[in-house]
């Protein structure tokens, strides 16, 4: 594939909570090594499966196109460009609990609301420049979710040259659900990957047809920034990403993974 010409070149680098609301744990200290801080600000965690413990989560990335169809559908060629990743702030998680539709608020600013399923994956050791032959003994655990999207609001700031924030960074956007530690459920080469809406398939797939694999994106990501446990990253959606609205039901699935849902409210 031509695509992998680019490979050796550099990445371009852009416990339980209540369904639908972010797993949270209140700081027990309001001082660091500077001093005493005003207020405490309480960090953003996920519920790991089958524990009575959370995950802490320390930066969330996002890989954009990394589907061959859907590439070409947001009008990019996947044979010419090399990975490129986007953040979120870890606040915009919204956690959901399996066997539970999540209320999930539909965002201000935006009239074209998308979106797309993709495999997570949570890293439990950092490093830099991890070979790819090892970056998966980096993974701690996996999840499925949601990077939803204001798309209107994407496409207006490429359009003009800006940055994707306002349409890809804003409270809510990162839907997800429990962590699966890599003892539990093994790595995730292939399997189906899908998204319903009211019970009608709009997304499905196999995950083997990532144009980047999991250990490819730890590889390139931890070349332009050092990687830490308590990291994750959204590996990207398969094609025919589309708009929901109010009183629709989101329902996504991945092999070995319970299934999520979400009503957009």
């Amino acid at each position: 594939m031509k695509r992998r010409r680019f490979f050796q070149g550099s990445a371009a680098v852009a416990a339980t909570g209540l369904a639908g609301c972010a797993a949270t744990a209140t700081s027990t200290s309001t001082s660091t090594g500077s001093g005493r801080t005003p207020f405490a600000v309480r960090p953003s965690t996920i519920p790991v499966a089958g524990a009575d413990m959370a995950f802490p989560v320390r930066r969330i990335y996002c890989i954009g196109r990394n589907y061959r169809a859907h590439s070409i559908e947001m009008g990019s060629n996947p044979d010419r460009e090399p990975p490129f990743f986007f953040q979120k702030p870890t606040d915009a998680i919204q956690f959901v609990a399996p066997g539970t539709v999540g209320d999930h608020p539909y965002p201000t600013l935006t009239k074209n609301y998308h979106y797309e399923v993709e495999l997570v994956a949570a890293i439990g050791r950092g490093g830099r420049n991890i070979p790819v032959a090892s970056a998966l003994d980096h993974v701690w655990g996996y999840t499925l979710g949601l990077d939803m999207t204001r798309r209107d609001l994407q496409r207006a700031m490429g359009d003009e040259k800006k940055p994707w924030e306002i349409g890809k960074s804003f409270d809510h956007s990162a839907v997800i659900g429990p962590l699966h530690t890599v003892a539990q459920t093994g790595h995730f080469g292939d399997g189906a990957i899908w998204l319903k809406v009211n019970g009608q398939t709009k997304q499905n797939a196999n995950l083997n047809q990532m144009i980047w694999s999991v250990a490819e994106q730890i590889s390139k990501l931890s070349e332009a920034n050092e990687l830490f446990a308590g990291d994750i990253i959204y590996s990207g959606t398969p094609e025919n990403v589309g708009p929901v609205v109010r009183g629709d039901v989101i329902e996504i699935h991945i092999d070995k993974l319970p299934n999520l849902q979400v009503r957009i409210v």
